[in-house]
């Protein structure tokens, strides 16, 4: 079973930049699609990006698109998140999940997954 714990998060000013990582445990990691999510007070966990299992391919939700990055390296089982432009409408817990496309829905959390780690919590002030 896979087992996600998130890191990185911080208190940081608008205009400024974060790095998340996500370290993964399991056999399957190379193998499949990765995303990010968050969720904000009082609302819905939602995408933020997603990554194909080589890298090779990403997608963004359009309110993070041109701002941050994600990838991730194989080798080490590990999932990233480079944040720049940091708004308020930013704070969020962000977590980490394997991730499949849904016709209607879009991207979401791989049916089969339900270990949700701690998350990582990024708050940005003006």
């Amino acid at each position: 079973q896979v087992r996600v714990v998130e890191s990185g998060g911080g208190s940081v000013q608008a205009g400024d930049s974060l790095r998340l990582s996500c370290a993964a445990s399991g056999r399957t990691f190379g193998t499949d699609i990765w995303g990010w999510y968050r969720q904000a007070p009082g609302k819905e966990r939602e995408f933020v990006a997603v990554i194909s299992p080589n890298g090779a391919s990403t997608d963004y939700s359009s309110s993070v698109r041109g701002r941050f990055t994600i990838s991730r390296a194989n080798v080490v089982n590990t999932l990233y998140l480079q944040m720049t432009s940091l708004s308020p409408e930013d704070t969020a817990v962000y977590y980490c999940a394997p991730t499949e496309f849904k016709s209607g829905r879009g991207y979401i959390p791989r049916r089969d997954f339900n270990s949700w780690g701690p998350g990582t919590q990024v708050t940005i002030f003006t």
